[in-house]
């Protein structure tokens, strides 16, 4: 997991134009297949819903929530969002999917901007909010370049991005300009891919790279692109993992306050495909301390300067 993969990935620009419709094309749906409509219940049988039904949507949040269990508290996510202190504020998604998160700020009283490059992204959110009995009530969704908000300076009290900024092909632009629209003594948090984690050191550098030998002819980037979102399909243009050290050196210029946590809701799935049934035998203090330092996930969370 050598430093030197960050300025391999920073020679390769994807072009926006192919991320926008590889998202369009295979939108994160949470489904059994990336960017399907067929889901796995819980004992294991399956059930196709229509896209943009209320069911689509209800399984689509029934799998997000089963993989971020840990991060749950009374609220969905209540672990690392301050659903409370931004009621009644202005709250920005950058990247906002198929609706889910954006849902459950606007269900907990923010006034909610939506925002994401995929137009069939903002489709998807305005139907889902028709369908839950949001739309009409001061909500926003509407589509962005995350490298070029429309937004004025200082327009929002909170922002997140969740999973979303690792497929920008500028991610110093992104963050920048996330920080410009967030006021002096809001605050931000964002999610990012963690290149020193146990999913990327086995199943990336080293099950893909070495034991399959495609680092021989692809790039890290490609590889990286190809065996996180869209799980070993060919076409996502640009998803790129960083490291913690990176992630303070882009955010430490816009705040006064800066933490970084290792997420990692991953360690038991990835345990499993090293030995299956391994997680099992370990003890859990043993798999939360794994977790938390080798986790596939950064949260990283800051006050706005």
């Amino acid at each position: 997991m050598s430093e030197r993969f960050a300025d391999n990935s920073r020679a390769e620009i994807a072009d926006k134009g192919a991320i926008a419709q590889y998202w369009a094309s295979r939108p994160q749906t949470y489904a059994a297949e990336h960017g399907g409509q067929t889901f796995s219940e819980g004992d294991g049988a399956l059930v196709s819903v229509d896209p943009g039904s209320r069911e689509f949507f209800e399984n689509a949040d029934r799998v997000l929530l089963a993989w971020n269990q840990p991060l749950h508290d009374e609220n969905p996510f209540g672990k690392i969002f301050p659903y409370r202190r931004y009621r009644g504020t202005n709250v920005l998604e950058i990247g906002c999917g198929q609706g889910g998160m954006a849902q459950m700020w606007a269900e907990r009283g923010a006034k909610l901007v939506a925002v994401d490059l995929n137009p069939d992204a903002i489709a998807k959110t305005r139907r889902r909010f028709e369908l839950f009995g949001l739309a009409g009530r001061g909500h926003t969704i509407q589509q962005e370049d995350a490298n070029a908000l429309s937004f004025a300076d200082g327009s929002f009290d909170y922002a997140y991005p969740w999973g979303v900024l690792h497929h920008s092909p500028d991610l110093s632009r992104s963050v920048a300009e996330m920080a410009r629209v967030v006021k002096s003594g809001g605050s931000f948090g964002v999610m990012l891919y963690n290149r020193h984690s146990l999913l990327y050191a086995y199943q990336i550098a080293y099950l893909e790279g070495m034991v399959h030998a495609e680092r021989k002819f692809a790039s890290p980037l490609e590889l990286a692109s190809r065996y996180t979102d869209g799980h070993r399909e060919e076409g996502n243009p640009h998803t790129w993992p960083i490291t913690a050290r990176e992630a303070r050196q882009i955010f430490a210029p816009y705040t006064s306050r800066l933490d970084i946590r290792v997420l990692g809701t991953d360690i038991d799935w990835v345990l499993g495909q090293i030995m299956p049934g391994l997680a099992k035998r370990l003890p859990r203090t043993v798999l939360k301390a794994w977790a938390r330092r080798w986790g596939w996930s950064l949260w990283i969370s800051g006050t706005r300067r």
